[in-house]
């Protein structure tokens, strides 16, 4: 296929060691939770080949456990058993036949371990015994013998690799585990061969890249993964790393350096591992420029690249070599063709939320998009199928979980109509949207519409529905979507008290005095950014938390990020309270462990965000409807996009 005009060298091919590269787009290793007993699984093969048939250059299959001493319970597979073997051939038969390179990815997490699969604490090794601040693990310094021990985990988890026929060996020295943690001056506080000194420092990274070549030989490329800078307390800074990645590269064992940013070891440099929107897109590229103007290798980054534009100037502009575009393929796997194709319009763009794909893997749940739902549910939805039976089908509301079935509908065949009582489709994104630095959810909106126009479906702004409209049209199947309102229970003391809503306030119907408090019941993203822009328009905010922390339910990297940004605005956080009442200067709470009263005073204006409540006077009314109905998303109750696009998904395949 000819490469597009406009982005001629993300469409050029590459040669990294042995291994010949179509273009320059690349899945990251990243953790999918989809293992069998260690084992890459089916629905992990189908998850990569998705990726590979839609055009990616190359996929790293994620970190797999070189020996036993790094097992944990988080699932990762299991190197040092030649039972991954066959995994490892089923996802290589997913994507080799689309011409796509499959890479393996060897690490050890060192002291950044959680519980065992049991719940006990295993046995944390590190260079030093130096704290994990994240996680709170105190390691044992690792003792020589096990060193020794590790390095021939790795020569022989790199021949199981090369054994099952991958195309190269990502050795993981990044995020702060256990090779970034050998390398760090402020974690390897040894004295003996492998600490003490620059070069002892590099020793053990250079045994283990030594036996990985000898494991897998000559033919497979070879590569490190590092962070540029590892952004945390006590974390490597960026010239270190220069004088690292000089040294190794030096060593003419590697065949390329893919360059990230954070660590593992702390709450700041942890949301480096997936940056949410709170960060620019493409920021860790000129940390890839340093590293790529000292070796000679060629230098891949990743970090906020989601759309090939992006790509393209990161790489036209001499910053590196290789994109990786791991969460922009998660959303949209066909975006590399649609983007050689020259059909950019029709990309479905990473938001970075970060709420079903890293949100998904740190709870331990198979990750999937909330925009693309079919991601990580291939064996399931990945292909559509035609209806055999096309029906005429009403869509009554516009918001994420209406535009997602509608799409879905009119692409398999079903003559669709949308109606949405306002002038605009996007339901509650529109709110979300203008929170700070949520702009960029809005591409959730313009992503599902786009999808529902291409398919054909018919779209109706303006148009409120109700019985007497269904009846008229006399259609096959009702899809209702009609959404939610917030809560608004009764508040003793509201007659004096100044109150409203989240909406309101997004919404500019009211007048905000300069002492706020924010009553917020779900610990969600609107607590958060509702805090972030009163306090940047000057008010003196205090954010009440029914719940442990704010953003108690939102992905761990967003919540932390943003939680910096607020401490630095000066909000006052208050967990544990439940709203009771309000009086004209007053707020007040119950704690909800103590049971003891809270009284906020000084307050001007007090904003509720308790929740929501499905509406549903339409779906009252077909009740008794003899037609097909479907219920979705927050009318159905009230949740997040997610749940709405998912139940949209579900919807449309099942007329």
């Amino acid at each position: 296929m000819t490469a597009n005009p406009s982005l001629p060298t993300l469409f050029s091919p590459l040669r990294v060691g042995p291994a010949f590269l179509k273009n320059r787009i690349f899945s990251t290793g990243h953790m999918t939770v989809m293992l069998e007993d260690g084992v890459p699984s089916a629905r992990m093969a189908a998850y990569h080949g998705a990726r590979a048939e839609g055009g990616a250059g190359l996929i790293i299959v994620e970190a797999a456990r070189a020996h036993p001493s790094g097992t944990s319970g988080r699932a990762a597979i299991t190197a040092y058993d030649d039972a991954c073997i066959p995994g490892y051939e089923r996802i290589i038969a997913a994507c080799r036949p689309h011409g796509c390179k499959v890479f393996g990815q060897l690490t050890h997490p060192g002291r950044e371990m959680g519980a065992l699969a049991d719940g006990t604490q295993p046995v944390a090794y590190a260079p030093s015994a130096v704290p994990n601040e994240r996680f709170h693990v105190m390691p044992r310094a690792m003792p020589v013998a096990l060193i020794a021990e590790l390095v021939e985990g790795f020569e022989a988890a790199a021949g199981r690799l090369a054994k099952a026929g991958l195309d190269g060996i990502e050795v993981l020295a990044s995020h702060g585990y256990l090779l970034g943690q050998f390398l760090n001056p402020r974690t390897n506080i040894r004295q003996d061969a492998y600490g003490g000194s620059p070069e002892n420092r590099l020793r053990l990274v250079r045994e283990v890249l030594a036996a990985v070549r000898r494991g897998a030989g000559d033919g497979l490329a070879i590569g490190l993964r590092i962070s540029g800078e590892e952004k945390d307390h006590d974390g490597l800074e960026q010239p270190e790393v220069l004088a690292i990645a000089e040294a190794l590269a030096a060593d003419g064992v590697l065949d390329y350096l893919n360059v990230t940013a954070g660590t593992s070891a702390g709450l700041a440099g942890s949301t480096h591992i997936v940056p949410p929107m709170h960060y620019e897109t493409a920021y860790t590229a000129p940390l890839a420029a340093a590293i790529r103007a000292r070796v000679s290798l060629p230098v891949f980054v990743a970090g906020r690249i989601n759309q090939p534009q992006i790509a393209e100037e990161v790489l036209s502009s001499g910053q590196a070599d290789m994109c990786g575009m791991t969460r922009a393929m998660i959303a949209d796997p066909q975006m590399p063709l649609k983007a050689q194709e020259n059909r950019l319009d029709d990309i479905r763009a990473c938001i970075a939320c970060n709420q079903a794909c890293i949100g998904h893997m740190l709870n331990g749940q198979p990750i999937s998009c909330i925009q693309h739902p079919e991601t990580g549910r291939e064996l399931t939805y990945g292909t559509l199928t035609k209806a055999t039976n096309p029906k005429r089908v009403l869509v009554i509301g516009g918001g994420p979980a209406g535009l997602k079935a509608a799409a879905i509908a009119a692409a398999r065949g079903h003559n669709v109509t949308l109606h949405e009582a306002t002038g605009t489709l996007g339901g509650q994104v529109n709110l979300a949207q203008i929170l700070p630095g949520r702009a960029e959810f809005g591409g959730a909106t313009t992503n599902l519409t786009r999808e529902a126009e291409t398919a054909g479906v018919e779209i109706c702004l303006n148009s409120p529905a109700d019985l007497s409209l269904i009846e008229q049209s006399a259609p096959d199947a009702v899809i209702c979507a009609t959404g939610a309102m917030p809560y608004t229970p009764d508040i003793p003391g509201a007659d004096e008290a100044h109150i409203v809503t989240a909406w309101e306030v997004l919404q500019d119907k009211v007048n905000i005095g300069g002492r706020v408090v924010i009553a917020d019941w779900k610990g969600d993203w609107i607590g958060l950014g509702l805090a972030e822009r009163l306090a940047r328009n000057g008010c003196h905010v205090r954010l009440a938390v029914n719940g442990t922390m704010a953003g108690q339910s939102i992905p761990q990297y967003a919540r932390d990020a943003w939680l910096g940004t607020l401490h630095r605005l000066g909000v006052e956080i208050h967990p544990y309270l439940r709203l009771y009442g309000a009086d004209s200067e007053d707020a007040y709470f119950q704690h909800v462990l103590s049971g003891e009263p809270v009284m906020l005073d000084g307050v001007d204006t007090l904003v509720t965000s308790l929740g929501h409540q499905p509406v549903t006077t339409l779906p009252d009314q077909l009740a008794q409807w003899p037609g097909e109905l479907h219920l979705i998303g927050d009318c159905l109750t009230p949740r997040t996009v997610e749940e709405a696009v998912l139940e949209g998904l579900k919807a449309g395949t099942a007329l």
